[in-house]
């Protein structure tokens, strides 16, 4: 064998162990900085059985292998389904054993030049009367024939229901097509025909969702979730990663379940895909009705054969990140993998111009921050499917993730007294803190189909616990101005920790009524739990000194029950789906230090939801739809306990706060052209009854006399906001396509107060613009950017929402920055814009290996700028994080997509029918 041959089938083998040695010595490192002895132990064990693990792979990886396989594991291939169904006798029903099944259709033969049937896949039937057919390519129609002695011949046309740029659960479960009971001695069934003609776009858009496939973004490899939202329409990240979709905050779910992760904590080498659903129907969560719900789908494949890859990413602060993931399929399991490890040190500056309008004398305040953040996470995410047969799966997963961050601030803070003659002081203030956090889930769900056609039961366990702890030490020096003359020092500490469990059962239920009706139902009950406490410890006499008027301790339940059904059908051209939820909660909430307890219910709530839609010509869709939702406050906004840890943002809860509802209605457009291009346009308006809003009140500080001011919330009156968005997608020219988002909305805010100023009302907009050229040699180009005008502050409510940064302990966090978005209910954002950019290489053989460079906002004009003001104060804060940081990645896939690799040859009949080697296509 020549020499660079052997080399290149030693490289993969080199590869992981490299890999896996370094990975080793990483989590070892990491588990001695972060976890206790007992978790140390356990983080072995999952590293010795990861590297057991993919050495079993390299001995099969290196193996020859069986039958063809075009297109390769590391190209661009066409998505593969599967068929499956049963074979009875049509008057006894009795499963029929050693049919034989096969899946033809027809190809242009080039030696011929003729047209013929090609057998794709192929196999016996059980003794159960199941078969099998794997690995079908999706695209085309083909023709099952079926054989056996004393029964009529049968054939039957099939083909996959796949309707693009629709939902995106609905396509996946649409590649394994259920054919039913099939009986044989009955005339020929003809099923309707569905070819479909297209790949897998990086936007798909759907009119009532649109779907972000992640793999197709280049400025976002090497980074987290919060990097991939920057370019996924309709939704907006400030600096510190908050997302917001239409200017208010949505429900996170991580494969359509509730999560207790930040986005920060999902590398974003772990999704396949986001989807942003606007205005959910009943079926889903009542929660979040101001906003909608961003649902982050893990990678997963379920293709016969293995598949994976290995990663490396560095990035201009010399952090480095490392990665991987395989998978696996043969027989009845499925079997998937993914660990990442990735460093991370962040930076940012910024100003705040503060005049306080209470107290005698008024003040100016001006501060200057600079804040440092070092730190490292690692994500872990395996999972099991298991084919129990042909209508029965049972699945299993699990993911842990764990990090460290050391954030270092310094604040230089001056303050002038507005007398008539100036009186000035200057305070140098030092944080240093230690946050840590840890998160587990695991989830098991089982699923069967019926033998009619989209007839199906899953009933879902899920659960997510998080932990963190925090220890920040702040040292403040006081001078006299002029002459910064040494007046003292005070120094203060704060230890934190948390937890949080949610604890998901659910169970769905699917009922075709005819081929254009069907009936859903389902149960849901989710409990979670949290605690938190803060201690605060003063150094007056340079020993540590307990303060009890400035910690915290709290711990609180939250119970939801729910129960959904919806009916749907179509009518020719036009379509409705009508859906009716009901949920109940109740919510308890404990001051154990303070022996308090209170109870919060929230009686049984009605939520329907109305969708229309009509198909009009020339492929164009019309839709209508009507939802109710709730937002139930949560503990932060209901305990009644005053927070005087910090002395410039002294907060309280409200625990008289009531749920605000909201009712939704949105206009949708959509036109799809000949090319594929995709034109969607919304109109929609949402009106909120009793919106949770940040409020201030001037009260006296009970230890020194003076006034302060306390930041808590009310229920508003009511609130409205309604806006245009416009998506396109469109391929400009063969190597240049291009999706443009923009959104004009406005907002106001009602509150029965004569004492605040009336909220300010404008217009505003963002627009996001996205390109990707694919150029000469193997390379691809992408430009993205995004434009946001001044733009109202968000009421800062929605206690349902979900989907916070708090699990990490601040992972990226700015560590002490004082200000930050006001507590008030006036202020707006300033306008900004950002541009970033990537670029891909591929090279080796299908594809297999690429090397990609990537940079974020490239002319360093990413900012946050905040205007904020009330009766008692006005202040402008900016802001710059992590601008033009550079990441070089390396990813190379491996993989083989043949179900002979790991077939077992049980039946010896199988070799008699000529059907053990056929290609089931790539």
């Amino acid at each position: 064998m020549p020499v660079n041959c052997l080399l290149f089938k030693l490289f993969p083998v080199i590869l992981v162990i490299c890999l896996l040695s370094i990975c080793h010595q990483i989590v070892s490192k990491f588990a001695n900085n972060t976890a206790s002895k007992s978790q140390i132990l356990k983080m072995r064990k999952i590293t010795v059985l990861l590297v057991s693990f993919l050495a079993t792979y390299v001995l099969y990886a290196q193996a020859p292998a069986g039958g063809g396989n075009r297109g390769g594991a590391g190209g661009r291939q066409a998505p593969n389904g599967s068929f499956y169904g049963k074979l009875i006798e049509a008057k006894s029903g009795k499963p029929i054993e050693y049919a034989s099944v096969q899946l033809l259709q027809n190809r242009f033969d080039s030696v011929s030049k003729k047209r013929k049937e090609v057998v794709v896949a192929g196999m016996l039937t059980k003794t159960n009367g199941e078969f099998l057919l794997e690995n079908v390519p999706v695209f085309g129609q083909y023709k099952l024939k079926v054989s056996v002695v004393g029964f009529k011949p049968y054939e039957q046309t099939v083909s996959f229901d796949i309707k693009m740029g629709g939902d995106m659960s609905s396509m996946m479960g649409a590649l394994d097509k259920d054919l039913g009971n099939i009986k044989i001695d009955i005339e020929e069934k003809v099923l309707e025909n569905v070819t479909v003609t297209s790949g897998k776009p990086g936007l798909q858009l759907g009119i009532d969702r649109k779907v972000f496939n992640v793999d197709k973004n280049l400025v976002s490899a090497g980074g987290t979730a919060v990097d991939i939202m920057k370019n996924v329409p309709s939704i907006t990240v400030d600096l510190d990663g908050n997302v917001t979709m239409r200017n208010n905050t949505p429900q996170i779910f991580v494969d359509g379940r509730p999560t207790t992760m930040s986005l920060d904590q999902i590398p974003a080498d772990a999704i396949e895909s986001v989807e942003i659903i606007t205005n959910p129907s009943a079926k889903f969560d009542a929660s979040g009705g101001t906003a909608g719900i961003l649902n982050v789908i893990l990678k997963k494949n379920k293709r016969v054969g293995y598949s994976g890859s290995v990663r490396t990413n560095v990035d201009s602060r010399g952090r480095v990140g490392l990665g991987g993931d395989i998978n696996i399929r043969q027989d009845k399991v499925n079997f998937f993998l993914n660990a990442n490890f990735n460093q991370r040190k962040s930076i940012s500056t910024g100003t705040t111009d503060r005049t306080t309008l209470i107290g005698t004398p008024n003040t100016y305040l001006h501060q200057d921050d600079r804040s440092v953040s070092k730190g490292q996470f690692m994500f872990f995410r395996s999972g099991f499917d298991f084919f129990l047969d042909n209508r029965n799966t049972l699945s299993i997963s699990g993911n842990i993730a764990a990090g460290r961050f050391k954030p270092f601030s310094e604040s230089d803070i001056r303050i002038d007294s507005l007398f008539t003659t100036v009186t000035s002081s200057f305070n140098e203030r030092l944080s240093n803190s230690n946050s840590r956090f840890n998160n587990g889930g695991v989830a098991l769900s089982f699923k069967h189909n019926f033998p009619k056609q989209g007839e199906e039961l899953t009933a879902d366990v899920t659960f997510n616990s998080s932990r963190n702890k925090n220890d920040n030490v702040i040292t403040t020096d006081y001078f006299e101005l002029p002459g910064y003359n040494f007046i003292n020092e005070f120094k203060q500490q704060q230890t934190g920790s948390g937890s949080n469990k949610n604890l998901v059962v659910q169970t769905d239920y699917t009922k075709p009524i005819t081929d254009k009706s069907k009936l859903e139902m389902g149960l849901r009950m989710q409990i979670r739990k949290s605690q938190t406490r803060n201690d605060f410890f003063s150094y007056a006499t340079g020993t540590p000194v307990y303060d009890p008027l400035l910690s915290i301790n709290y711990n609180n339940t939250d119970n939801v029950y729910a129960a959904y059904a919806t009916y749907s059908n179509q009518v020719k051209t036009f379509g409705y789906q009508l859906g009716l939820r009901v949920e109940s909660s109740d919510y308890e909430g404990r001051l154990p230090d303070k022996g308090q307890v209170f109870n919060v219910k929230f009686p049984v709530s009605l939520f329907p939801s109305v969708f229309l839609s009509k198909k009009l010509k020339n492929e164009q869709d019309l839709q209508l739809n009507y939802t109710r939702k709730i937002n139930r406050p949560n503990f932060f906004q209901l305990y009644p306990y005053t927070d005087y840890s910090d002395s410039l943002n002294i907060s309280r809860g409200n625990p008289d706060l009531e749920p605000e509802f909201t009712n939704s209605v949105e206009l949708s457009y959509q036109k799809t052209f000949k090319n594929k291009d995709n034109f969607i346009a919304s109109a929609y308006y949402k009106n909120t009854t009793g919106l949770i809003t940040r409020y201030q009140v001037k009260e006296v500080n009970p230890s020194n006399g003076k006034d302060m001011l306390v930041n808590t919330y009310i229920n508003a009156s009511s609130s409205y906001v309604t806006g245009i968005e416009l998506v396109s997608k469109n391929k400009i020219t063969k190597w240049w396509d291009m999706t443009t988002n923009l959104n004009l909305f406005t907002s106001k805010i009602n509150l029965d107060d004569p004492t605040q100023p009336e909220q300010d009302q404008f217009a505003s907009w963002f627009g996001k613009l996205n390109n990707t050229f694919k150029l000469p040699k193997n390379f691809t180009l992408q430009l993205s950017g995004e434009y946001q005008s001044k733009t109202i502050l968000p009421p800062g409510g929605s206690g349902g929402g979900g989907g916070g940064r708090g699990g990490g302990g601040g992972m990226f966090g700015g560590g002490g920055m004082m200000f930050g978005q006001t507590s008030a209910a006036q202020g707006y954002v300033k306008a900004n814009y950002f541009v970033d950019a990537g670029l891909r290489y591929e090279f080796l053989k299908n594809k297999q290996a690429s090397v990609s460079f990537n940079i974020n906002d490239i002319f360093r004009t990413r900012r946050q700028n905040i205007f904020s003001q009330s009766v008692y104060f006005t202040q402008e804060v900016f802001r710059r994080r992590d601008p033009q940081v550079f990441r070089i990645n390396f990813n190379w896939r491996f993989g083989k997509f043949d179900p002979n690799l790991f077939k077992r040859k049980n039946n010896k009949n199988q070799n008699d029918n000529g059907l053990d080697n056929v290609n089931m296509g790539q």
